[in-house]
């Protein structure tokens, strides 16, 4: 039996502590703040309830498996809610259109909104998705970062990289099979799912409409973030230690080997594995003198941050779906201020409201909890601290929302802003990226950060990492750790 430690009760450290302390290992996690669960939690205001994470559920069989395994099942501890339509999606020119479950549905929404060549179009977009799940699944998101002189040795890679198009852009290859302008602008969504450009993002993640569409989207009943408290009741339950409000100072080690953390109040718990579910960053530059890793973290571009509102309103919005997203009229506009060589915030930006129609969420049936993001660069480029600044944003967002026709500003009856400034505070998260470090090239799976790391009994779980953000990816991230330490002997 290995004494673990575990740096950050974030979903991976959770996910991660308990499947180890289920394979029979004494498993301790340490987190800075008062609760678990890092970026996925549910903050309650007023009697108005936000996930101010993660607001959408997928691949849920990444957790399933988890819990099935380790215990209970997943079902016996939350309610999973179904959502269709996931997303409804409001066009600047007036076209709307709802993003159904299963297949045949979706391609009548379409039909009905775009036509039936649009709807054959994204039938093709969502079978070429469907080829590079299956060829990417088991080699590349569910194992670890293999060397690329392996992965060219590989039975079928040929073939498989025709599939994945390497060499191929987001943007390039879904442009090559859609032709509708309002489809094309959905495409490039995805890129921003995980911080990224889709002109330059890789064309790999056409991966997630195909799993939007065939493995569903899920409401968690009184939020997402209530999977982090699901994990960490599972994880005492096995025996594990969670240790709020316990800020880890430094990772010890000898002869490139891992000895333990040393807590900021210059406590050293001895451990021969640690797990780091910090930001890869924060890991390599602050945790550890790594100078290595942290120049090469540095090369790479943050992801793009957000601005978020938490707006507890009066009433309810006729036709409000639990996500909508609002386009703007000038799309690249957008992608220009986020990425371009003199990032600043975007005039017109894309708006996303998630309104969850849940009872447990809101104070009373007449009421509404929204959670709206919008995409911005991170502190690097905008002074966040200037309060002139958040409260021009705020309204003109709010504006902007009005504009579109939903009534706002005289339904408030709580409102509380979100800045860059504060994912960095609050999560250690350089120039406050959301996901890390912004997949701007064609290769960004591969050179992300491994899980296994160069000194010995050192693991790195959580969305910064291989195989990257958003709750499946850092389920599967966390196996991916679990499998390399192996059950206790």
């Amino acid at each position: 039996m290995s004494r673990i430690a575990i740096v950050g009760a974030g979903i991976g450290g959770l996910a991660a502590a308990v499947k180890l302390a289920a394979l029979g290992h004494h498993v301790e996690i340490f987190e800075g703040s008062s609760f678990v669960g890092g970026k996925c939690r549910t903050e309650t205001i007023g009697g108005y309830s936000f996930d101010v994470g993660p607001s959408l559920f997928t691949l849920p069989a990444v957790y399933r498996d988890l819990f099935l395994k380790t215990g209970k099942p997943l079902e016996e501890e939350l309610e999973l809610l179904s959502l269709d339509p996931a997303f409804e999606y409001r066009f600047d020119d007036g076209a709307t259109f709802a993003y159904r479950g299963s297949r045949g549905a979706l391609m009548e929404s379409i039909t009905q909104a775009f036509g039936v060549r649009a709807a054959l179009q994204w039938q093709r977009l969502l079978d070429r998705g469907s080829e590079m799940w299956r060829v990417a699944r088991d080699p590349f998101i569910q194992s670890p970062i293999a060397p690329l002189r392996s992965m060219m040795r590989r039975k079928g890679v040929v073939r498989d990289s025709r599939i994945i198009a390497p060499h191929r852009t987001l943007r390039s290859l879904g442009r090559s099979i859609v032709s509708d302008p309002h489809l094309r602008m959905l495409i490039d969504r995805y890129a921003t799912y995980t911080g990224s450009d889709p002109r330059k993002a890789p064309a790999a993640l056409l991966t997630i409409p195909y799993i939007e569409s065939t493995f569903g989207a899920w409401h968690i009943k009184g939020g997402v973030g209530s999977l982090s408290g699901a994990l960490a009741r599972r994880a005492e339950t096995l025996g594990v230690i969670i240790h709020l409000s316990t800020e880890v100072r430094t990772i010890e080690t000898s002869s490139n080997e891992v000895t333990g953390i040393r807590l900021e109040n210059g406590d050293l718990y001895p451990a021969e594995i640690v797990i780091s579910n910090a930001d890869a960053t924060h890991t390599f530059n602050s945790l550890l003198d790594a100078p290595r890793q942290a120049a090469k973290l540095a090369k790479a571009a943050p992801s793009l941050s957000g601005f978020v509102l938490m707006l507890g309103l009066r009433g309810r919005t006729p036709g409000l779906g639990h996500n909508t997203v609002l386009f703007p009229a000038g799309y690249d506009a957008e992608f220009d201020a986020l990425f371009g060589s003199s990032p600043h915030l975007i005039e017109d930006p894309t708006i996303y409201i998630c309104s969850p129609d849940d009872a447990a969420m809101r104070p009373h049936a007449d009421s509404e909890s929204w959670f709206v993001l919008v995409n911005t660069p991170g502190t690097t480029f905008v002074d966040w601290s200037n309060q002139t600044t958040v409260e021009r944003y705020k309204n003109q967002i709010i504006d902007l929302i009005e504009k579109r026709g939903i009534t706002v500003r005289d339904r408030i009856e709580v409102c509380q802003v979100r800045t860059p400034a504060d994912f960095e505070r609050e999560n250690r998260a350089p120039g406050g990226g959301i996901y890390g470090k912004a997949g701007n090239s064609r290769t960004a799976a591969l050179s992300r950060t491994k899980n296994s790391t160069h000194i010995k009994g050192l693991y790195s779980v959580g969305g910064s990492v291989h195989p990257g953000g958003g709750l499946p990816m850092v389920g599967i991230g966390a196996e991916i750790v679990c499998k390399a330490i192996g059950p206790a002997s």
